[in-house]
C-alpha cells in the first residue's frame, strides 16, 4: 500500500475534509483505506463468486440470462438515483451540511420516480424480450432503488472520509446474508426468483448496516442553491454515468434480443468470472485514489507520481491474473460450475484480454474526476459510446464471439483515448505508461506459457490440474518478478514485510 501513499504524502496537505474518521496524516489514512478497501473488495467479491458458483450449479444459464436482460434498466435507474451528486460531494472540498442533506432528499425523490417509471415500463420490457416473467421481476427489482437511496449519502460520506472499514463491514454482512437467502431459495426450487430475492436483500441489509455504522443523520434542510452549485460537476457525471451504464450493459440487451437467454446466460457467467479479479483491483485502488487524488488536484507533479505508482501496482497483480485466467479457463469452468457451462469458455478467454487494460482505463479517468474535469470525462464517454455502437452493428453479424472480438479491439482504443487527457493535464504520456507496464506483461506472458504447458499432462481429476497450474503460475511469476527486480513487486514486498511480522527478513530488497 506504500506504493501510492508515499508519493501522495510527500508534501503537506491542508485541504483534508474535516471529519472524525479521517486521520491527520494523509499517508496513514491512505494506507489504512487501501488495506480496508482491499479486504472489502477481495473478500466480498470472493464471497459473491462462491455464492454465484453454488447458484450456477443449482440453476440454469437461461435463468441467469433473464436477470441479464434487466441489468441495463436497473443500472441506468441507479445512475439517476445517484444523479452525479455522489461524485460531486466527494470532489467538493468545502461541502456543507445543507449540501449533504439536499443530496439525501433529492436522491430519495429521484429513486421513487425511477422505481415508478420501471414499474410502468415493466410490461414493455417483457414484451421487448418476449419473456412475460420479466414484468413482475422488473417491479420487484425496482424496490432496490428506493432502498439504496436511503443510505446512498452515508456510503458517499464514508468514501469521502476515506473510511473503508465501515464500508467493508457493511459489504461483508450484506453479501453473506443475501447469499444465504439466494442459495436457500434456489435449493427450495424458486428458480430465477432466488436471484431476485438475493438482490433485494443485499440492498436492504446494506442500507440498514450503513445507518447503524454512520453517525450522520439527515436534518430538515433542503437547498436548491446547494444542488445548483454542484450541478455543473454532478450533471456531467450523471450524463457520463448514464452513457457508461447504458453501453456497458448494452451487450446484455443485444445478446438477449438477437440470440437466446441461454447465450446471454453463458456470456453473463464468463463476464462474472473475468470481472472478479480485474474489477476487484480497479475498485480497491480506484475508490481510494479518487478522494485522495482530489486532495492533491492542484499539484500535477504530485498526481503524476501517485498515478504512476498506482498503475504499476495494478498491473503487477492484474496482468498475471488475466493471463492465468485465460490459460486455465477450460479447467476452471468445468471444475467450478460443470459441463453445462462449457459454452462460456471461449467467451471467458477473450474477455480476459479486455480485462488486461480495464484497470488502466479506470485509473486514467480517475485523474479527470479528481481534477474536476467532468467536461472531459463526458466528452470521452460520448466518443467511446459511439464506437461501442459501431462495434455492435458490425460485429453482431458474427455472433456473440464476434461481439467479444470487437470488445477486445475497443479496449485498446479506449486505453488510448482515456490516457490522452492524462498526458495533457499531468504530463504522464501514453508512451510512458506503456513503458511502465511492458515488463509486467512480459513476465506475465512467460508465466502463461509455463502454466499452459502443464495442461498437456493427464491428471485423474481436473481439480488437481487446476491447483497445480495455479501454484506453478504463482511461483513462476513471483520468481521472475524477483529476478528482474520489478519496481512494484519490490515495493509491495517491502511493505508486506514491514507490516507482517512473519515475513520480516524475507524482503527481496
Amino acid at each position: 500500500m506504500k506504493i501510492l501513499s508515499d508519493t501522495l504524502s510527500s508534501q503537506p496537505d491542508h485541504n483534508i475534509y474535516d471529519s472524525t474518521f479521517v486521520t491527520e496524516n494523509l499517508k496513514d489514512s491512505t494506507i489504512n483505506a487501501l488495506s480496508w478497501s482491499f479486504l472489502e473488495s477481495v473478500v466480498t467479491r470472493a464471497l459473491r463468486f462462491v455464492v454465484s458458483v453454488i447458484l450456477a450449479r443449482l440453476l440454469f444459464p437461461e435463468e441467469f440470462g433473464l436477470i441479464g436482460m434487466l441489468l441495463i434498466f436497473i443500472a441506468v435507474a441507479q445512475v439517476f438515483v445517484q444523479s452525479g451528486f455522489d461524485a460531486a460531494l466527494i470532489q467538493k472540498s468545502d461541502a456543507t451540511e445543507a449540501d449533504i442533506c439536499s443530496i439525501f432528499y433529492f436522491n430519495i425523490l429521484v429513486a421513487v420516480l425511477a422505481a415508478g417509471a420501471l414499474c410502468l415500463a415493466a410490461p414493455w420490457i417483457a414484451s421487448f424480450y418476449g419473456q412475460p416473467v420479466l414484468a413482475p421481476m422488473t417491479r420487484a427489482l425496482s424496490l432496490t432503488l428506493v432502498v439504496d437511496s436511503l443510505a446512498a449519502v452515508h456510503s458517499t460520506l464514508f468514501t469521502k472520509e476515506i473510511n473503508f472499514k465501515a464500508i467493508t463491514i457493511t459489504s461483508l454482512v450484506a453479501n453473506l446474508f443475501s447469499g444465504l437467502i439466494g442459495v436457500f431459495m434456489a435449493v427450495k426450487g424458486f428458480g430465477v426468483w432466488s436471484l431476485i430475492a438475493q438482490q433485494i436483500s443485499i440492498s436492504l441489509v446494506t442500507s440498514i448496516t450503513l445507518w447503524v455504522l454512520s453517525p450522520w443523520r439527515p436534518k430538515l434542510m433542503f437547498s436548491l442553491e446547494s444542488l445548483r452549485r454542484m450541478f455543473g460537476f454532478g450533471s456531467r457525471m450523471l450524463f457520463s454515468g448514464i452513457l457508461n451504464q447504458v453501453f456497458e450493459n448494452i451487450y446484455f440487451v443485444v445478446i438477449g434480443k438477437m440470440f437466446s437467454a441461454a447465450d446471454l446466460g453463458l456470456f453473463t457467467r464468463a463476464k462474472t468470472i473475468q470481472e472478479l479479479p480485474s474489477l476487484t483491483l480497479s475498485n480497491v485502488v480506484g475508490r481510494v485514489t479518487f478522494p485522495v487524488f482530489s486532495k492533491s488536484q492542484g499539484d500535477p507533479d504530485r498526481l503524476k507520481r501517485g498515478l504512476r505508482k498506482a498503475l504499476k501496482a495494478l498491473v503487477l497483480l492484474n496482468f498475471p491474473l488475466m493471463v492465468g485466467l485465460a490459460v486455465v479457463a477450460r479447467t476452471l469452468v468445468i471444475v467450478l460450475v460443470g459441463q453445462k457451462w462449457a459454452g462460456c469458455i471461449p467467451f471467458l478467454q477473450l474477455l480476459c484480454v479486455v480485462g488486461l487494460l480495464f484497470p488502466l482505463q479506470s485509473m486514467n479517468l480517475n485523474i479527470l474526476m479528481a481534477m474536476g474535469r467532468s467536461d472531459l470525462f463526458l466528452r470521452l464517454a460520448i466518443i467511446k459510446r459511439v464506437l461501442t455502437v459501431l462495434n455492435i452493428v458490425i460485429a453482431s453479424h458474427w455472433g456473440v464471439l464476434g461481439i467479444i472480438y470487437g470488445m477486445v479491439g475497443l479496449s485498446l482504443v479506449f486505453f488510448y483515448l482515456n490516457s490522452y487527457y492524462t498526458e495533457c493535464l499531468i504530463g504522464y504520456s501514453r508512451v510512458e505508461q506503456v513503458k511502465d507496464f511492458l515488463p509486467y506483461i512480459g513476465v506475465a506472458a512467460i508465466m502463461g506459457v509455463s502454466v499452459f504447458s502443464i495442461g498437456s499432462i493427464k491428471f485423474s481429476h481436473l481439480i488437481y490440474l487446476l491447483l497445480i497450474q495455479i501454484f506453478t503460475g504463482a511461483c513462476v511469476y513471483a520468481g521472475l518478478c524477483r529476478v528482474f527486480r520489478l519496481t512494484a513487486f519490490i515495493e509491495v514486498s517491502q511493505e508486506l514485510s514491514a507490516r507482517t511480522p512473519f515475513l520480516r527478513g524475507n524482503s527481496c530488497s
